[in-house]
């Protein structure tokens, strides 16, 4: 089948009618929103992580960071090729034993100077056993030998310079030169070796200042030789324990014996500083018989003069470095701000370098500064001052700060690093230029100007390229051979040094300053950082320095990475990571918390009057400072420190509400204080099911109900009980969201526990009131009261006389009083307002579950249409535990809707398990009750109207204003004996009032009288005897009302034959009920069959 093909001109759809053309822009639109979209992704993703959560981030930790350094790829041959073979071969072989020194001073710098100087740390005294020094030491072996091989490498390339050197420097005349070597001088060579003998030197030091070293290798032979006693006990070969004697014997007389390093220098690492005085005497002994004690007391009395002129400069110095290294910033900060332009493009790249170089010079100082006083304290063994401990750290934070300048703009750096290096680059070639033109104009011919035209052609050539190490060191080693001959002006020379010392510096600015701000030496000098910190409390103004330094503390991590001594460098890291938040959390954290609670505390508690708080006389610090803190990294954690402080008080204010309930209101304060005084977001303490408003819980009360009733009284209109008296300025009060609180906390079975708790207690109660009642002295009294009004309501209009009710007030005080003036009238009155307040807790009980149950249940969306979650599990066939877990839904739901809908009847309950035997034939004496009522009514209102009257007064023992628990009681105990009907047939409180009515009227007829008289005293006289008149009146009222309100809970409008007769109807109705369900049921039945 052929395959028709299409022609390369064939076009769809020659005729444009713009459908492409709409087609594209709607394609153009969306990536034109696209990109908007993803810009503004990347930029939140950039502030996050420029503005990160930290305001000082680990370099370690960048996902992407740029490296300025240069890499050569080519070869140091390459790179060195002139018409001229003898030079060449010279400037390779200097610059190729340059690059050697160079990797080895690296090496020694990573890796054997952080495993000598860390050996031992990281484990406590403490937790040494005897074997684990052996053991650290067996481990440290292989360190030393590879130590050993580094030194060897050291010694093989110390002789290799110097014999490159003696042969290019020959004395004899004789033999042929090859170069020209006059005036020649190869400084960098001689910077080179120097650095190398400083590391050998460097290494010397330590060994020698390291006693832990020395012991444990000390310890080390001394197993060695018990081993040599007994191999076949450590199961150790003879024959091959010899050898590693002899490689033990060598290593010490390498390393051990100060035998490293025989040519004086000067070096400072770490917590190690070396004395030039002390090292010509050990190393020179003929040079130490020159000097007598004088010079040597003299020198040790200089060092002292120094170490305090230090000392006393240290706050001048920071002032001065403060101001400088600030101004910087800001020039850092102004210079790569602003565009550069292009027509003064050469001026900004030399201010920039400029800036770049006087950053790091200030560091260079400032490090020099914080080293060399930190060490010589030290070494010397003497006590630093506070003030010099706290200048040293500001410094250390300086340092930190210069450091993290440039890490902050290290992307606009970056970009100026490459310009600047090509601008001094451009500058250098201007000066060899001219020099060159110099020599070539010159037509007289040698060998010298040959070599000196060479190293220009060199020089030259090998700037025109990147600016990295190699090039530059071939630079350096060309121009000492270029120089001679006065190719050079000294005006011209002398600029063109400093061009490439600033080459090398801006080459190398990351590592450089890197190595400068590096504050790893703060691991040997970590004693001060408590003094720190304390400072840094002190002075909470300043709190943001401490990322600055926690920066600083934890640039001792990657050396210690190199430690060998231990199972894994990780134990060193937890064991550093573990000291320094200790001190942290004893100097800062926990102090902070402390002073924050107390803040707090004082805050709410101001009406005590405690200690004197005003600012501008004891102090004030702003600690709220310290949350204003982003939080500090360090290790693996982020130290956040708002975050401690909340957590700390919250768990402080949750702890403390737990073991008292009462407080709940003012921890609640104290954390709205919090919130509003130091912008702490805090946690509400959310008790297990409970509120914030407990009150007394409903076990103390059940428990300690006998108690309960008798100091607090009950309101009957607002269901509140209130505390009758209290040692405290303010009285506890119980409502119904109290007792709802409590419930939910134990259960709705607690209801029935605590009617039983109040059964038990009537119990005991009415015993009293019937021994009470069955006095002979009462009993009596009652009993010629009941003759009395049956004699006399015919005439009286069938009410009890009020004067009947007062004289037997006034007959009974005659039987005895209390020491405390009681009659035994008040204390029946007592025993009654008692049962009263125990039925009213009865009612809040019932309220407090209803208002429980209704709470509970308002998440339920249809109480008439509840789901059976059971018949759901079933259907869908789940596990035997998800069918379990719904029946008990099911019950749960069933629970509280019945409990809402209706509750108990727990008046009911307690009348009808009281009244049968009240009402029996052996307690007749209890029917005289209702006649007691009227004088109990009489001593009710004068002990009301008393308290209420003693509110006013200074002294306010005694003092109330409500009591409704006699009214309840009285009505509690009417119902009992089914005797509403007798105390209504008095109408008692009818006579009360036209009793009152009456002197009332007279009083005030009479004030009308005396009115025309102008008697004033008689007429206060009377106005105060209608006032008490009026009270009475109204307390009486109250009562009435009270009274009343109480009877309709135990529904006083039937008796109880009435009551009984309902029962049976209802009882008769339920039956009926029954049986004509049955029938249905039967019929039904035969219908089926």
């Amino acid at each position: 089948m052929a395959v028709e093909t299409l022609s390369p001109d064939w076009e769809f759809d020659r005729v444009d009618d713009g459908s492409q053309k709409i087609h594209a822009e709607v394609q153009l639109k969306n990536y034109g929103k696209f990109l908007e979209e993803y810009t503004s992704q990347l930029r939140r993703i950039e502030d996050a992580l420029d503005d990160s959560i930290g305001d000082v981030w680990d370099f370690n930790l960048d996902p992407i960071a740029l490296k300025l350094l240069p890499y050569e790829q080519s070869s140091l041959l390459e790179l060195i090729k002139t018409e001229n073979k003898v030079l060449n071969k010279v400037i390779t072989v200097y610059a190729a034993l340059c690059c050697e020194i160079k990797k080895l001073k690296y090496e020694a710098e990573t890796k054997f100077y952080n495993g000598l100087l860390f050996y031992g740390e990281g484990v406590t005294d403490s937790s040494m056993v005897e074997g684990d020094c052996q053991i650290q030491m067996g481990r440290f072996i292989s360190f030393l030998q590879e130590l050993s091989c580094f030194v060897t490498r050291c010694y093989e390339v110390v002789m290799n310079v110097v014999h490159q050197l003696a042969v290019l420097y020959i004395n004899n005349k004789v033999a042929p030169k090859i170069i020209e070597t006059t005036g020649v001088h190869f400084q960098t060579m001689y910077e080179h070796l120097g650095e190398l003998l400083t590391v050998l030197l460097t290494l010397d030091e330590i060994i020698d200042n390291h006693i832990t070293l020395k012991d444990h290798w000390t310890m080390y032979k001394r197993l060695l030789k018990s081993v040599h006693h007994n191999p076949s006990k450590f199961g150790i070969q003879e024959e091959k324990l010899k050898p590693f004697e002899k490689f033990l014997l060598k290593l010490e007389g390498q390393l051990l014996d100060g035998m490293i390093f025989q040519v004086p220098a000067i070096t400072l690492t770490a917590n190690i500083i070396w004395f030039p005085d002390n090292f010509l005497i050990q190393k020179i002994p003929a040079a130490a018989k020159l000097l007598d004690r004088k010079s040597l007391q003299a020198i040790k009395i200089h060092r002292d003069t120094f170490l305090q002129q230090k000392a006393q400069s240290l706050t001048k110095d920071v002032q001065s470095y403060y101001v400088f290294v600030s101004s910087w910033m800001m020039k850092m900060e102004s210079i790569l701000s602003k565009e550069q332009r292009m027509d003064k493009f050469a001026e900004d790249l030399t201010s920039r370098c400029n800036v770049f170089i006087q950053g790091f010079l200030y560091a260079y100082s400032i490090s020099n500064i914080i080293k060399t006083t930190m060490n010589l304290y030290m070494s010397m063994q003497k006590p630093m001052t506070k003030t010099s401990v706290k200048a040293l750290c500001r410094l250390v934070e300086l340092l930190k700060a210069i450091e993290h300048m440039f890490y902050r703009r290290s992307m606009v750096v970056a970009d100026s690093v490459s310009h600047i290096t090509q601008h001094l680059q451009h500058q250098a070639l201007n000066s060899i230029s001219v020099a060159k033109k110099r020599v070539i104009s010159d037509k007289k011919y040698s060998e010298q100007r040959l070599d000196v035209l060479s190293a220009l052609v060199l020089a030259e050539n090998t700037l025109n390229g990147p600016s990295t190490k190699q090039r530059r060191l071939i630079v350096s080693l060309a121009l000492s051979v270029g120089t001679q001959l006065k190719t050079f002006k000294d005006e011209e020379l002398f600029p063109l040094q400093v061009v490439l010392k600033k080459l090398d510096l801006i080459s190398e600015l990351r590592e450089r300053v890197q190595a400068q701000c590096d504050c790893c030496f703060l691991y040997w000098h970590r004693a001060v950082f408590p003094i720190y910190l304390d400072d840094v409390y002190e002075n909470a103004v300043d709190a943001a320095r401490l990322h600055y330094m926690f920066s600083a503390l934890r640039d001792c991590v990657p050396a210690m990475m190199h430690s060998r001594h231990l199972e894994s460098y990780e134990i060193l890291l937890d064991c550093y990571d573990k000291e320094i938040m200790e001190i942290l959390n004893e100097h800062l954290l926990d102090k902070l918390c402390k002073e924050i609670e107390k803040d707090l505390r004082l805050s709410v508690h101001t009406h005590l009057k405690l200690d004197d708080r005003n600012p501008f006389k004891v102090g004030m610090k702003d600690l709220a400072l310290f949350f204003s803190l982003n939080p500090i990294r360090f290790f693996n954690r982020f130290i956040d420190i708002r975050a401690y402080v909340t957590h700390y008080l919250d768990k402080t204010f949750y702890n403390l509400t737990t073991v008292a309930l009462h407080d709940w209101a003012t921890y609640s304060e104290m954390r709205n204080l919090a919130t509003q005084r130091y912008g702490l977001v805090m946690t509400e303490a959310h008790l297990p099911s409970q509120t914030l408003e407990q009150g007394l819980d409903v076990l103390e009360i059940m428990r300690n109900i006998h108690i309960f009733v008798s100091r607090y009284l009950y309101n009957l209109n607002n269901q509140i009980f209130i505390e009758r008296t209290s040692n405290n300025k303010h009285l506890n009060t119980i409502n119904i969201r109290h007792i709802a609180n409590s419930i939910r906390t134990h259960g709705t079975g607690i209801m029935n526990t605590t009617v039983n708790f109040t059964y038990q207690f009537l119990k005991k109660k009415f015993y009293i009131f019937s021994q009470f009642m069955y006095d002979e002295h009462i009993k009596s009294r009652l009993i010629k009261d009941i003759r009395f009004f049956r004699e006399i309501k015919d005439q009286n209009d069938h009410k009890y006389p009020f004067e009947r009710a007062e004289k037997f007030n006034r007959g009974i005080r005659k039987l005895g009083i209390t020491p405390e003036g009681q009659s035994y009238l008040d204390q029946f009155r007592q025993l009654i307002s008692q049962i009263g307040n125990a039925m009213g807790y009865v009612r809040m009980i019932r309220s407090g579950g209803l208002h429980c149950s209704s709470n509970a249940i308002r998440f339920v969306p249809d109480l008439e249409d509840i789901i059976n979650f059971e018949e759901l599990v079933k259907e869908e066939g789940l596990a035997e535990e998800t069918i379990k877990a719904a029946r008990h839904l099911d019950s749960v739901l069933s629970d509280h809707t019945r409990n809402s809908a209706e509750g108990t009847e727990y008046f009911k309950m307690l009348v009808d398990v009281f009244a049968p035997e009240f009402r029996r034939p052996k307690n007749i004496h209890l029917r005289n009750f209702y006649i007691i009522v009227p004088p109990l009514t009489l001593n009710f209102v004068e002990h009301s109207i008393s308290c209420k009257e003693k509110l006013n007064k200074k002294n306010k023992i005694g003092a109330a204003f409500t009591d409704d628990g006699f009214a309840m009681g009285v009505a509690y105990i009417l119902k009992l004996l089914d005797q509403y009907r007798e105390f209504d047939s008095l109408h008692w409180f009818q006579s009360v009032r036209e009793k009152y009515l009456k002197e009332i009227r007279a009083v005030a007829k009479q004030q009308n009288v005396q009115s025309a008289c102008q008697d004033e005293k008689l007429l206060q006289t009377m106005n105060l005897t209608q006032k008490r008149l009026d009270v009475y009146l109204q307390e009486f009222e109250l009562l009435y009302f009270s009274l009343s309100s109480a009877r309709i809970f135990f529904r006083a409008d039937k008796t109880a034959a009435e009551e009984n007769q309902e029962k049976k109807e209802k009882e008769e109705e339920t039956k009926t009920s029954n049986g004509d369900l049955s029938d249905s049921t039967v019929s039904a039945d035969r219908v089926v069959k």
